[in-house]
């Protein structure tokens, strides 16, 4: 029975994925800034689930979270979830409303990986799943600090593993899109988030090699861009991998 951190815990989501981590028979210590909504996960979660009343924005705060974690065991695997999407036009927005949702959804993810690999480095193993988007790619409107903050997160997933692969083979960083959701930061006729949630519980816990600096949107991987050259190389080599899929259930 492994311990997972998952932020943002309290609601959408980070409940269902809580849940679902429960629901395997694993511990899930629930990171979330609103009291009242962790209570609600675990009431829904079972005695597996342990709520830590955090803001992921504040390092001080996460610092504590996780001092208090330790008491329940080795972390084996952190999920961070948490993020605001509060929908403002640009010329409503102002420096400090932008750099808030900075600090969540970048600064959060950021507090809680240091963290999480201190714990890492000591065993040589551990896993992070950075639950991503494609707005970076494609920003909707009024989501400019939405759009920002997390496709500067993506890239904090290459620094990591840029930083960590050669020296820790076995701690793993990745990222995982679980595409629209039926959640409050989603859309109304989105994914039901306990069907996402068995993706990123079984992508969380997955046991194959070459896991690394890899990116999945809802159960399947998306393999990097290459060349032209590249391809050519590939097609006359046979030597193109195919992109994975997650075993059902």
């Amino acid at each position: 029975m492994s311990l997972v951190v998952v932020t943002g815990a309290g609601a959408g989501l980070g409940r269902a994925l809580a849940c679902e981590f429960t629901a395997r028979g694993h511990r899930v210590a629930g990171i979330g800034r609103g009291e009242a909504g962790l209570e609600g996960t675990a009431a829904l979660a079972g005695p597996g689930f342990h709520p830590v009343l955090a803001d992921v924005a504040d390092a001080q705060a996460v610092r504590a979270a996780f001092a208090r974690i330790d008491a329940l065991g080795e972390i084996a695997v952190l999920v961070n979830n948490a993020a605001v999407h509060p929908r403002r036009d640009i010329l409503a927005e102002s420096a400090d409303s932008f750099m808030e949702v900075v600090a969540i959804n970048l600064g959060g993810t950021l507090a809680c990986s240091l963290q999480a690999l201190a714990r890492f480095a000591v065993r040589g193993e551990g896993r992070i799943v950075n639950v991503a988007t494609f707005a970076d790619l494609a920003p909707a409107p009024a989501s400019a600090a939405y759009s920002v903050s997390k496709g500067a997160a993506r890239i904090l997933t290459r620094a990591l593993v840029a930083d960590l692969g050669d020296r820790f083979p076995r701690i793993e960083v990745l990222d995982w899109m679980p595409g629209m959701l039926a959640t409050r930061m989603g859309i109304e006729d989105g994914l039901d988030p306990q069907v996402a949630a068995r993706w990123g519980a079984g992508l969380a816990l997955l046991r194959w090699p070459g896991l690394n600096g890899t990116t999945w949107e809802m159960d399947r991987e998306i393999l990097p861009p290459r060349s032209l050259r590249r391809r050519l190389f590939e097609r006359l080599a046979g030597r193109r991998r195919p992109a994975r899929q997650l075993p059902p259930g």
